[in-house]
């Protein structure tokens, strides 16, 4: 049995991919910048000594890190679980 949404069932769902496509674009963008400084600010820290700044920094280049990673994983986790549901 084959069962596979039906995406052209409601009215404007090309409208949705693609503010859904524009929406993971900015989350990457901001999310590769805030690496950028994240990482700038983590670095002069430590080159200053300051451990405090230098240990916020880390924190925002891991949760940059991990933003990053779960947007641009988004799109294959959900193609991931419609192949799964057509082979149940």
């Amino acid at each position: 049995m084959d069962v596979f949404p039906d995406f052209d069932g409601l009215a404007g769902i090309g409208d949705l991919k693609q503010v859904v496509g524009a929406l993971f674009m900015f989350v990457l963008i901001i999310a590769v910048l805030m690496l950028i400084v994240s990482a700038i600010c983590w670095a002069i820290a430590a080159a200053h000594g300051n451990y405090s700044a230098a240990a916020k920094g880390r924190v925002g280049v891991l949760v940059a890190l991990g933003a990053a990673v779960l947007a641009g994983g988004g799109v294959a986790w959900m193609n991931w679980l419609i192949a799964l549901g057509q082979r149940l």
